[in-house]
Order: structure tokens, then C-alpha cells, then sequence
């Protein structure tokens, strides 16, 4: 894993982590990445010094918001998961079938593929990526 930190061309400033600086490559040429704040995925790199452990070091706990844009991100994250039903990989065929009034009309999240994403939009079926992932690591 690899954390850089990022600027859009709004000047916001974030940190995201990605599997290898080749995800970060691909994702950015697909535009998958999107700055937390607006949105915007004209997104670089900035200079970042290694971190470096040390027994002395105090730095704040990860569960702890570094900004008011990181606190407005995650009570976001909180509501719209309250909220909606988690489909998970069934997220596109759930879509369509709202859509078709197959399925009963209520708010859903997911996880769909590029192509799945980009045919639902195609179909006028109205989808947003969320600017975090649904899969849990601990």
C-alpha cells in the first residue's frame, strides 16, 4: 500500500491510499480519482516527505478526522449508509431493476464495475461514484 497526497485544481488538499503507484496511475487515467471536497478529478500528486515511525512519534489516531472536509466526509458516509441498502456486486442489476420498475424505488449503494456504471448511465439510469469503498479491512 501506498498513501500520497493529493491537490485538485480547486487547491483542495487530501491524502488517499492505493495498492501500488500503478493503481494510482490507472485509476487517475481513468478519472477514479476525485478529490474528497468537490469532486474534481483533475487531481495530482504533491510532495510528500516519507513517514517514518518512531517510538516518540504522536500522531493523531486514524479514526480521528484530520479536517472539517474529512468530518463532513464521514458523517456524509454515515447517513447516506444508513439510509440506503447495501446491494453490494448486485449494485448494476438493482439499479436497472428500480429503473424498470421491477424492484421497489429506494436508494441503494454498491460496488458495479466501470462498464456496468457507464451502461447504466448510457441507459439514462442515474448512478454516482461514492468517494469511499464499501469493502471493510479489519
Amino acid at each position: 500500500m501506498i498513501r500520497y497526497a493529493l491537490r485538485c485544481e480547486n487547491a483542495h488538499s487530501f491524502e488517499s491510499w492505493f495498492g501500488s503507484s500503478a493503481d494510482f496511475d490507472r485509476l487517475q487515467a481513468g478519472g477514479l480519482v476525485a478529490c474528497a471536497v468537490c469532486g474534481s478529478s483533475a487531481v495530482v500528486k504533491e510532495l510528500m516527505a516519507p513517514s517514518v515511525a518512531t517510538a516518540a512519534a504522536t500522531e493523531r489516531p486514524l479514526s480521528t478526522p484530520a479536517s472539517p472536509a474529512e468530518q463532513a466526509l464521514t458523517e456524509l458516509r454515515r447517513k447516506i449508509e444508513a439510509e440506503s441498502e447495501d446491494v453490494g456486486r448486485e449494485f448494476a442489476r438493482e439499479a436497472r431493476r428500480i429503473h424498470d420498475g421491477d424492484a421497489p424505488a429506494r436508494p441503494i449503494i454498491g460496488e458495479a464495475r466501470p462498464a456496468e456504471a457507464k451502461a447504466l448511465l448510457d441507459d439514462g439510469i442515474a448512478v454516482a461514484p461514492l468517494p469511499w469503498s464499501s469493502r471493510r479491512t479489519s
